[in-house]
């Protein structure tokens, strides 16, 4: 339960913390973009089944996947575009929140563990 609810609000409500941090007069504008990146969860309609509590994301799902965290880290490093870059940004701190899932799952998970790219 505590997992879920730290998970779910890093995704949501943190993000708008970074928000203003990142832009005080527009925080609510780069909120609602860094929100958007939550679009990327879209990959996990291909999985079957689509929600899996024991499954890491990293690894696991097309724009989870090492490829695709290099992309988005090429775009927030090299981008001039200041859109490009926070959503590149959101797309990054997803990942990140997945990881920290991925390790408190694999920490009274075992096969959980053994079962994703970390092992």
């Amino acid at each position: 339960m505590l997992q879920t609810v730290v998970h779910y609000f890093l995704h949501f409500i943190f993000i708008g913390a970074i928000a203003f941090l990142l832009d005080k007069s527009n925080w609510k504008k780069v909120w609602l973009i860094l929100l958007s990146t939550m679009v990327v969860d879209l990959d996990h309609l291909f999985s079957q089944p689509i929600f899996d509590a024991q499954r890491c994301s990293i690894g696991f799902h097309f724009l989870h996947s090492e490829i695709a965290i290099i992309i988005y880290s090429l775009f927030f490093f090299f981008s001039k575009n200041k859109t490009v870059t926070i959503i590149s940004l959101g797309l990054l701190f997803h990942m990140l929140v997945d990881l920290l899932d991925c390790f408190w799952t694999f920490s009274y998970c075992n096969s959980c563990f053994q079962n994703s790219i970390f092992y």
